[in-house]
């Protein structure tokens, strides 16, 4: 296996069956895209059917077009009990050019479920590079982030 079982990487070529008119890859398409290459590595690392939460902050910094390859690079950043959050970077390779570009990043928080439909237990993941405890660090202030953000919403 080329990558541990907390990260996973997927390369597509965009084709113009993912276009809008001017060429370029729609969002949807991508969001689309960001969900399956997610549950793939939630998957894979917890061993067991998995269902998304929520999704942070989609920026699409660059356009994508037709024919360029565009590579998921996915990893599982910090877990709960139940639940994991996964990080995506996704780079796009105009192929004819040799131009790579970082066209966005996002995090979903991914729900581990156990055959009956409740939540299941997920294996803790330990950062063992500086890169992951980085990553796990940056993943703990997003989760407290989402939780005071929701009480205060919650409060109104």
């Amino acid at each position: 296996m080329p990558f541990p079982n907390h990260e996973l990487s997927m390369t597509v070529l965009m084709t113009p069956d993912m276009a809008n008119f001017s060429g370029k890859v729609h969002g949807g398409h991508i969001l689309k895209l960001l969900d399956q290459v997610a549950y793939a590595c939630a998957s894979r690392y917890a061993g067991m059917y998995v269902v998304t939460l929520s999704v942070d902050r989609v920026l699409f910094r660059q356009p994508i077009r037709v024919g360029e390859l565009v590579t998921f690079l996915a990893s599982v950043n910090h877990t709960g009990n139940t639940s994991m959050e996964v990080g995506i970077k996704v780079v796009s390779e105009d192929i004819h050019k040799g131009v790579v570009s970082h066209t966005n990043s996002c995090f979903f928080t991914m729900v581990a479920m156990n055959e009956d439909g409740t939540p299941g237990k997920v294996p803790p993941f330990v950062p063992t590079t500086p890169e992951e405890k980085r990553r796990a660090t940056k993943a703990e202030m997003r989760k407290a982030f989402r939780i005071e953000y929701e009480h205060k919403m919650n409060a109104l």
